[in-house]
């Protein structure tokens, strides 16, 4: 992607989409691998007895019922594969996220006490930021170009980063897994 994006030629985007095709066939075999295991894993669990089994036993059947709605019913809306999903999966996914929205609120309180220069700054570009996203700072000139201006310069410098830390730990952990040299989450061998 980075020689596609940086030498801009017919072979490179070429090269580019030809890896793509094979990347939709690696996500399709992972997604086998990762339910096999998942399957192994919380199938070991349940007939072992292990403490909290039936959460895996509620895992596995909850894994192959979505799935044979899934795949006999199809996915229209008012089946049953839509009304588990719209019914359980959407509200138990909306608590999770409030758990997380509390949580960040409280870290961002934290954040925000103007203590010393770089929390002054914070706190600053956050409201900046806020105003010139709203609609109602988006009429004020001022806080939608500085809001752009932040978002454009120093957080997409910082965005960026993330983005090839995580690239580059994805490749060194891959090449773990693909030599054999990872362990498990877990500690096994």
């Amino acid at each position: 992607m980075l020689i596609q994006f940086f030498i801009p030629s017919k072979l490179s985007s070429s090269v580019y989409n030809e890896i793509t095709n094979w990347a939709q066939l690696i996500y399709a075999f992972a997604l086998i691998v990762g339910v096999f295991g998942l399957v192994k894993y919380h199938l070991g669990r349940v007939s072992r007895k292990s403490d909290g089994w039936i959460y895996n036993l509620v895992t596995v059947v909850s894994l192959f019922l979505m799935a044979f709605l899934g795949f006999a019913f199809g996915r229209k809306d008012g089946g049953a594969f839509m009304w588990i999903f719209n019914y359980f999966q959407a509200p138990m996914q909306a608590s999770v996220f409030s758990l997380l929205a509390f949580f960040v609120a409280s870290a961002a309180y934290r954040g925000f006490q103007a203590r010393n220069t770089e929390a002054v700054l914070l706190l600053l570009s956050a409201v900046f930021i806020m105003f010139g996203i709203a609609s109602v700072g988006n009429s004020i000139p001022p806080f939608a170009e500085i809001a752009n201006w932040i978002l454009m310069n120093p957080s997409m410098t910082a965005r960026r980063g993330i983005f090839i830390g995580v690239g580059l730990g994805t490749i060194a952990v891959s090449l773990r897994v693909i030599l054999g040299v990872e362990r498990t989450y877990l500690g096994k061998e």
